[in-house]
């Protein structure tokens, strides 16, 4: 299968792909990729389902989609592209650059979100399409695509109207099924993530999270738009899409907002230490220790962890050292994130010699000790001490 594409600029430029979010076709993009083309070959495409895409038969998942977007890079005999997607199209993205990081230069994420619950309502959403088409649903879309007041013209109506149903409804049940949350610290294109002020389908919190998680990511908000930014601010994204792509710094990345610094904490909290650990931690939390549950959350992961004048794997090493100095019981949890961000085993074998040295031999012996237990549990090699 061959999506639908258009190609705009140069055959010889670096090349752009531009994906859409639900229920928009390569029109979505026509404005930005009128502008980037003059330096870029961009390649707007239909996901499968969309516009002149194929609509395949059975179920599909964000993977799918994504394996789709690598079919049409070799398609086109493309090995590497920028990438830059809207809602479904920036879940395509973070997928494609988890997964293929070999094919990704820079990424750009516009009003989408790595977790989207609850699954009922987009099951739902599905079955009313089935049921009764696009234009059942048309009106409570378009009232969440722009903010009140926006006159976007019969366009964007007539795009999403046009819109297969079956291949709708089968992007709603994929999105349900979603959850990216645990792709985004294996993302290493330099990311930019871009939010909409008054999008209430995918509000900036999510965004913010996105941005806190996926290392040295940047943040930046849109004012005046609502979720398809690209058609309510094409400037103001184009710009973003250009400074961010040529490899200006652009956007936020030390300061999450202070209203979205518990969620942004909580999620490098579950993907440096795993969902597993924090929701032990959570479910045991009660009147008592709720103050401090929230007070780790927002400072320790929410405003150290989520800096970047570190990496998670500079972190982790600093921390490992740390915590075996104390004797901490929670060493051992932070050698099983210290591997989730990319520390190996021989590596934490060196953090624990200087400990020895600085710290002292009790306190490194008993830190090898736990070690080699977590290792080994995790089905890591290590050799005898």
């Amino acid at each position: 299968m061959t999506l639908h594409h258009v190609v705009d600029g140069p055959a010889d430029a670096p090349v752009l792909l531009l994906g859409g979010s639900l229920g928009s076709d390569v029109s979505l993009w026509a404005a930005p990729a009128r502008a980037l083309s003059e330096r870029y070959r961009v390649v707007r495409f239909d996901h499968r389902g969309h516009g002149r895409s194929p609509v395949p038969p059975g179920v599909w998942d964000v993977a799918d989609l994504g394996r789709d977007v690598l079919a049409l890079l070799d398609h086109l005999g493309v090995a590497r592209a920028h990438y830059a997607g809207l809602s479904l199209g920036g879940m395509v993205g973070m997928w494609l650059a988890a997964h293929a990081p070999e094919r990704v230069d820079r990424l750009a994420l516009v009003c989408t979100a790595a977790f989207l619950p609850p699954a009922k309502g987009w099951l739902d959403r599905a079955a009313a399409v089935r049921a009764g088409g696009l234009a059942s649903i048309a009106d409570a879309v378009l009232a969440r695509w722009f903010t009140p007041g926006f006159d976007p013209g019969p366009a964007p109506r007539a795009m999403l109207l046009g819109t297969p149903a079956d291949g709708y409804a089968a992007c709603c049940e994929a999105i349900a099924a979603m959850d990216l949350r645990a792709d985004l610290p294996r993302i290493a294109a330099p990311t930019l993530v871009i939010a909409a002020a008054d999008d209430l389908a995918i509000p900036p919190a999510l965004g913010a999270e996105i941005a806190a998680t996926v290392p040295g990511a940047r943040f930046a908000v849109v004012p005046g738009a609502a979720h398809l930014a690209a058609l309510q601010r094409p400037d103001a994204v184009t710009d973003l899409f250009a400074r961010h792509l040529a490899g200006e710094v652009v956007g936020d990345a030390a300061a999450v907002p202070t209203a979205t610094r518990h969620a942004a904490g909580m999620a490098v909290r579950r993907a440096v230490l795993g969902d597993a650990h924090v929701d032990r931690a959570v479910a045991d939390t009660d009147a008592f220790t709720a103050d401090f549950q929230d007070l780790i959350t927002r400072y320790a992961w929410g405003e150290v962890w989520t800096r970047d004048g570190l990496g998670r794997r500079e972190r982790s090493l600093i921390t490992l050292a740390m915590l075996a100095t104390l004797r901490s019981g929670e060493f051992a949890v932070h050698v099983r994130a210290a591997l989730r961000n990319g520390v190996t085993p021989e590596e934490i074998s060196e953090v624990l010699l200087q400990v020895a040295i600085y710290a002292g031999v009790p306190a490194a012996n008993a830190a090898f000790a736990v070690a080699r237990r977590t290792l080994a549990a995790t089905g890591e090699e290590t050799e005898p001490t």
